[in-house]
């Protein structure tokens, strides 16, 4: 055992009745894999479950579990802890998690406002005319109503002990229904359960008390937080901390998050999920702040953009936090934990923070990771496939996805001869990982071409593929990872000296002005301006889509923080904008009133998107039978598209 390497992070803790082996909390995610109707436990379930404790984690907290599916419920294909009939297979999950000595939990809500989603009115404390703008969907709860939602949280605790669960989770945060009733925006109620400090706690209060009435101590009270509701009119960190001093007479633990689900001003609620607009430790002060008020009484873990163990051993031992919860890191490695125990940080895939993993949250289940493309469908996908012949594979192209090909193909066996035209694996990957957010691209990058240099399979730099190359390696199996090519759309004065590829100027091989226009505001074009604007550089962007269906790939949790970054940054974005020409003044764009403007530039910056070469795809297509092709050859995307690509055609080669 390597523990001296994060003495802090393997040191067990106890908290109430139950005992952790180590100090890493697998936060509470979304996942959606119990069944859609019923939130039964399924094999899809048991699966994802069994791999979060795999990890090697002292806690493994299941996300979003409803104490009522009728009124109660945020996400399709939740965990259901509303029904007696339900406990046999939360049994099957405690029994799996326990396998590794591992505790399990639920975090129960009630989502109030948020559980309009599923067609029913939503209960919430208050119907605020500025958010709740359609009335008929929102109900303000009664007395009665109260005691049903206190008489669900208790039948839901109490069948999750019965379970064997060894914690329960209190969800009071991102504005759910009882966390609503703390809020100051959320809560304006005019009874006993509003207006004053110790009128908005009352409700949440008894919830704790009627939970732990079901508990008695025989298994710990978890409650999830807030250390900054990050909206206006929110309540303040003072009034938090006399909140928990007087609920920790009931609660054993608190999970520490920020943020709340605000579909209408949704900067708020990208911190709930922070991805790589967001910092690293958000959340982290609160949490000490916490801590330092509560003293021992309660253990404080924290959540959010911490995604290595060096970072998580840092919090732990200046002794901001008691336990560190991890979401998007585990997933990116599911033995990280383990790894970093046995000395092998090494080969920790690490996270990076691009959101991959939840492009599918709302909706369908999660569906692979950018860097773990197995996570998501562990029911389908053993941990590992053997082959069935031993084949000679070749692939053209070193970027992520002919890199992850060439690891998951020399893992099961097979003969792999990579090729890549370039004097440097990569292929995108570079430009990619440019913007100073991007850390965690940038370490992936160097793990992946680290890791394809040592996984056995024979690398070919400087070295296009050719239909004469491929045949004189008469391999069995052809990938082809091309990736795609820059766009050069025919505009007049394109090839100006004062016009230069956003790739160039990603890689610091362009010198760019002080006025600078980039031509496409997709994602290149965009993180682009923000680096430059950030350098004090005036730039504007202009793009011929309207704004909606230029950023319809983005997630309401991703869209707000991205359009944040670049107002912070003053990049300017002209919308409906088309280039008609390319001048040394500038470019002259015509507006979507059909009338023409010169935007004046030093420097223009050319990020019309990418394309891939469908004549050599062809011809390399026609010299073996078997024949893939994966990545931005296959469909641009992003890095996580292909290397899932990748995966799965892996997998089937036999």
């Amino acid at each position: 055992m390597a523990r001296n390497h994060f003495p802090h992070i393997y040191q067990p803790i106890q908290v109430g009745s139950m005992t952790m082996k180590n100090r890493i909390q697998y936060s509470p995610i979304v996942s959606n894999h119990a069944d859609v109707e019923s939130g039964r436990v399924n094999h899809e379930l048991l699966e994802f479950v069994s791999t979060q404790a795999q990890t090697g984690a002292g806690l493994v907290t299941i996300g979003s579990t409803p104490i009522n599916f009728n009124e109660g419920r945020d996400f399709y294909s939740c965990l259901s802890a509303t029904n007696d009939l339900d406990v046999p297979g939360l049994g099957l999950l405690a029994d799996e998690v326990h396998r590794y000595d591992c505790n399990l939990s639920a975090e129960l809500i009630h989502a109030g406002q948020w559980s309009a989603l599923n067609g029913k009115v939503a209960w919430v404390p208050s119907v605020v005319e500025k958010y709740h703008k359609n009335k008929a969907l929102y109900h303000e709860i009664t007395r009665a109503d109260m005691d049903k939602v206190i008489e669900d949280y208790m039948a839901a605790a109490r069948r999750c002990k019965e379970a064997g669960f060894d914690m329960v989770m209190a969800h009071f945060a991102h504005g759910n229904l009882v966390s609503a009733f703390l809020s100051t925006l959320w809560n304006q109620r005019t009874d006993e359960y509003g207006g004053s400090e110790k009128n908005r706690w009352r409700f949440p209060l008894e919830v704790l008390e009627a939970v732990y009435s079901v508990t008695k101590g025989e298994i710990p009270i978890e409650m999830r937080v807030v250390g900054d509701e990050r909206i206006p009119g929110g309540t303040n960190i003072k009034e938090r901390i006399a909140f928990l001093k007087e609920a920790s007479r009931w609660v054993d633990m608190l999970c520490v998050s920020t943020g709340t689900l605000m579909y209408a001003d949704g900067e708020c609620m990208c911190y709930n999920m922070p991805g790589y607009y967001t910092p690293n430790g958000l959340n982290v002060e609160h949490a000490a702040a916490f801590k330092e008020a509560l003293g021992d009484k309660v253990a404080v873990s924290v959540v959010g953009g911490i995604n290595t163990l060096e970072m998580a051993e840092h919090i732990l031992a200046e002794g901001k936090a008691d336990i560190v919860a991890m979401a998007k890191a585990l997933m990116a490695d599911d033995r990280m934990i383990v790894k970093g125990e046995r000395g092998q940080e090494e080969d920790i895939t690490p996270c990076m923070r691009c959101m991959y993993c939840l492009r599918n949250v709302g909706g369908a289940h999660i569906r692979g990771c950018a860097v773990n493309p197995r996570m998501g469908w562990e029911y389908r996908y053993p941990r590992f496939v053997p082959m069935r012949r031993k084949k000679k594979v070749l692939i053209a192209g070193g970027g992520p996805g002919g890199m992850e090909a060439a690891r998951i193909l020399t893992e099961r066996g097979h003969e792999v001869h990579l090729y890549e035209k370039e004097a440097s694996l990569g292929g995108r990957f570079p430009e990619a990982s440019a913007l100073w957010l991007k850390e965690g691209f940038r370490r992936y990058y160097d793990f992946a071409v680290r890791k394809t240099f040592s996984c056995g399979a024979e690398i070919h730099l400087n070295t296009a593929v050719t239909p004469e190359l491929i045949a004189a390696e008469a391999p069995d199996a052809v990938i082809l990872a091309l990736g795609a090519k820059e766009l050069v759309p025919p505009i007049k004065g394109i090839d100006g000296a004062n016009v230069v590829s956003v790739v160039d100027v990603d890689r610091g091989k362009a010198k760019v002005g002080q006025k600078i226009v980039v031509c496409g505001g997709g994602l290149s074009g965009s993180e682009c301006a923000m680096a430059l604007g950030r350098e004090g550089k005036d730039v504007t962007v202009v793009d011929i889509l309207p704004e909606a269906e230029l950023y319809k790939n983005m997630k309401d949790f991703t869209l707000p923080i991205f359009m944040k970054q670049l107002r912070d940054n003053n990049v300017k974005v002209l919308y409906e904008t088309a280039v008609q020409e390319i001048t040394d003044k500038g470019v002259l764009v015509k507006n979507a009133d059909g009338s023409e403007t010169l935007l004046e530039a030093d420097t223009v910056i050319a990020a019309f998107g990418l394309r891939a070469d469908q004549a050599e795809l062809e011809a390399l297509k026609d010299v073996v039978a078997e024949t893939y092709v994966i990545g931005d050859a296959h469909k641009v995307g992003v890095i996580g598209d292909a290397t899932n690509d990748a995966y799965r055609v892996c997998l089937e080669i036999e």
